[in-house]
């Protein structure tokens, strides 16, 4: 089992969600949803918490309310190996409401924060020539969906 996992605070929308987010990555199911019983601050049966687990990783969710919503001060980091992957999930998780970022970053519908990065950008940024460096991180710096092409362009570019 795995020790630390994400929580996630809802308005009302937990199992919405995670049913959402379960459909976009492989290897993700819903493993147990709670509900809330008798002298609650909701009616009862309405759904309080839901466990999932999203491509391997443990996340919990509750629907607690509107006193809490999600910022950019914490996201969670997808690495895409390809650029069809990356193009695969930014349309997800941008579609129906959604936001694109900069810089490889965005928002769900949710309003969850999400970087969907691909291994080769630290690679290149990791780069013994800080010419070479600099080219790239300026070029990630101007993108909004990270274009590995674009990357590995201004890392070759003279």
């Amino acid at each position: 089992m795995q020790k630390i996992s994400p929580f996630l605070w809802f308005d009302n929308q937990a199992e919405e969600a995670a049913n959402f987010y379960v459909s976009v990555f492989e290897n993700s199911e819903i493993r147990s949803v709670s509900r809330y019983g008798e002298n609650a601050p909701v009616p009862a049966g309405t759904v309080m918490s839901v466990s999932f687990i999203l491509d391997g990783l443990q996340v919990q969710a509750l629907n607690g309310g509107p006193q809490f919503s999600f910022t950019e001060a914490i996201s969670l980091f997808v690495t895409a190996e390809t650029q069809e992957e990356i193009d695969r999930l930014w349309f997800a998780l941008t579609v129906d409401g959604g936001e694109p970022g900069p810089c490889g970053w965005l928002k769900d519908k949710y309003g969850l924060s999400w970087q969907i990065v691909p291994p080769i950008l630290d690679t290149l940024l990791a780069d013994p020539d800080p010419a070479r460096a600099s080219r790239v991180m300026q070029a990630m710096l101007g993108m909004g969906k990270i274009d590995i092409n674009g990357l590995r362009a201004a890392h070759d570019a003279q």
